[in-house]
């Protein structure tokens, strides 16, 4: 958040832990990030909360993230029609350039 200030940016927070997004907008966010599923979830949150999950079935990926938001990686940031994740904060500066 710090360089999205430092830079001016306006930017809103979805707190999908608390407000699960639904699979459309999974889909969507997996676009701009240019993305398949498999390569924006957290391996120790899946781990840890034990889910078998189909990685060759995208939709059973998507369905996963839905039920248990807590395995999407975070930061996400989207600006117009890209996105990217926020780890390591250096992420942030492709939406600024």
């Amino acid at each position: 958040m710090q360089i999205l200030e430092e830079n001016n940016i306006d930017f809103e927070i979805i707190q999908y832990i608390k407000t699960p997004l639904k699979i459309d907008e999974l889909k969507d966010l997996s676009q701009k990030l240019n993305l398949k599923p498999k390569e924006f979830i957290r391996m120790g949150d899946v781990k840890k909360l034990d889910l078998i999950i189909d990685f060759l079935n995208d939709e059973n990926i998507f369905q996963n993230m839905v039920d248990f938001p807590k395995i999407i990686e975070r930061p996400i940031i989207v600006k117009d029609n890209i996105a990217v994740i926020g780890r390591p904060p250096e992420n942030i500066l492709k939406l600024i350039n």
